[in-house]
């Protein structure tokens, strides 16, 4: 995971303050490299957890009551809480719903957020039970999830700002051939494999925080649009000079945007899947503000073929200001702003959550589908093929934003089968802190994944209409993974990662 951050920069470790408190010792920059094994005490990680779900649903499939509690592991130090539960009290609707997160202190290293937290390790829980209770209940996994599916966040009291869940599972149930799942275990084979299919829900909150932006318009025509967010490798350099290019009427090939200086305009960290919902709702409101003044200007300038019109009745495309009603009357962006003495025009936007935050339930949704084989002598699993469908709002981006599912869904796979940090209790020191006992997943391991987004329009949840999706992805796999597993062989694996010791 060397170039992301994924949550575990997300907070200040005590390397980053030695590296601070020797680069002023010796009055030059330093730079501090922590070697493998450091990784994986010293900067936190996903901490252990243990839940335990009831539940119960009438003679029609409607849950009648829901119960999750989760006790997560956390340090001597401080109170580091896996929300584990969160997500199952608005994921699907249920008269009685209780839920309860407790902690157990250890000697060892504070946990911190890592991708997806809470639900990346809630889902697993409540997605395999929804699976057993379907099975309890003579429903098909998919049937009984959508039986069930919330139409309102009754947690918040509130509607959903949009939710895609029923496309999602109608359109990935399709494409991989789920009618040809079998109810009973076993019963599907491929050689001496044995095949299993499984569904799960994924969901993660589209949240976004303070943000300000700025734009600087020069005589030129080109823009500089400038925010302190960072770059930490999903496309945001190229994805926020899209968003400005539209919102300011340019091509983009004439916009440059700015970060990761914090001497620039204040914004959030980047985690949470909230950049570009708070750095783009800024940038909007920025460029919104640029525009006004550019058409001011124009309707104000004798010199322009727009002069007297509206501000209202004038627009910006391609570099070029245009009246609205599609007359030849036109004046161009760069001569516009030279005709001002060449001055560049500055202006200012700003984003923060408001009242729409309080009258809806803003998440991204999605289903994700597994295929897995799984040899029923040694235990040995493969996942020929995920299917996954996301409903996340606009998506800005068609490529970075399919990255993204993909990388998450590669990750979810490594939680579900490979992945797991070995504590020895005698010594307090992980006995695989490095990458050929920690196990993470390859090219080799990943099979196809087909991966989309269902059209999804959401006019509450920020200027952009865009839900985060960073996290969403993996939410979902290990949910499907394990129940594709007990399709195929009837054994219900409850712990992570799903290891062939556990099969066999």
């Amino acid at each position: 995971f060397v170039g992301g951050a994924f949550g575990g920069k997300g907070s200040a470790w005590s390397h980053v303050v030695l590296a601070a408190m020797a680069a002023r010792q010796v009055g030059r920059p330093v730079r501090l490299v922590m070697q493998r094994p450091q990784l994986f005490g010293p900067v936190g990680g996903r901490p252990h957890t243990t839940q335990a779900i009831r539940m119960g649903c009438d003679g029609d499939g409607r849950l009648a009551a829901l119960e999750h509690r989760s006790t997560s592991t956390t340090s001597t130090l401080e109170d580091w809480v896996e929300t584990c539960a969160v997500v199952t009290r608005m994921l699907y609707e249920c008269p009685a719903v209780a839920t309860a997160h407790r902690l157990a202190r250890m000697d060892v290293g504070t946990p911190t957020f890592q991708r997806a937290p809470g639900e990346a390790s809630g889902m697993f829980a409540l997605e395999s039970a929804i699976d057993e209770m379907a099975l309890a209940a003579g429903l098909d996994p998919v049937a009984f999830r959508l039986v069930n599916d919330a139409r309102r966040d009754d947690q918040k009291d509130a509607p959903f700002s949009s939710k895609a869940l029923t496309e999602c599972y109608r359109l990935g149930a399709e494409a991989i051939g789920w009618s040809r799942r079998r109810a009973t275990p076993g019963l599907l084979r491929a050689g001496h494999w044995r095949v299993g299919l499984g569904c799960a829900s994924a969901t993660r909150p589209a949240k976004r925080s303070p943000c300000a932006a700025r734009v600087r318009l020069s005589a030129d025509g080109h823009a500089l649009v400038s925010a302190s967010t960072a770059e930490i490798g999903c496309g945001t350099t190229t994805v926020m000079a899209q968003v400005a290019a539209d919102a300011l009427g340019l091509p983009v090939e004439r916009v440059r945007f700015e970060l990761g200086d914090t001497d620039l305009p204040e914004a959030p960290i980047s985690a949470g899947s909230m950049t570009m919902e708070s750095v783009g709702s800024a940038i909007v409101d920025a460029c919104a503000n640029a525009r006004r003044q550019v058409v001011s200007v124009a309707v104000a300038d004798p010199e322009s073929p727009l002069h007297g019109l509206a501000v209202e009745d004038v627009t910006i495309e391609e570099g070029w200001l245009r009246e609205r009603t599609g007359t030849a009357r036109r004046d161009s962006l760069a001569v516009l702003l030279s005709r001002r003495g060449g001055a560049p025009l500055v202006a200012d936007g700003s984003s923060r959550p408001g009242e729409e935050e309080q009258q809806f339930s803003m998440n991204s949704f999605g289903a994700v589908f597994a295929e897995v084989h799984v040899d029923g002598e040694l235990g040995i699993v493969r996942v020929p093929r995920i299917v996954a469908r996301f409903g996340a709002g606009r998506i800005i981006n068609a490529k970075t934003a399919h990255s993204q599912l993909l990388g998450g869904i590669v990750w979810g796979l490594g939680m579900a089968l490979t992945e797991e940090s070995v504590l020895d209790p005698r010594y307090a020191r992980f006995v695989n802190a490095n990458l050929a006992e920690y196990h993470v997943i390859v090219n080799a391991d990943v099979g196809e994944i087909d991966c989309a987004f269902v059209d999804e329009v959401d006019p509450h949840v920020n200027a952009l209409g865009a839900k985060g999706l960073g996290e969403v992805a993996m939410t979902g796999v290990t949910g499907a993974v394990a129940n594709a597993i007990f399709n195929a062989t009837g054994k219900r694996v409850r712990d992570l990662p799903i290891t062939l010791d556990k099969l066999l």
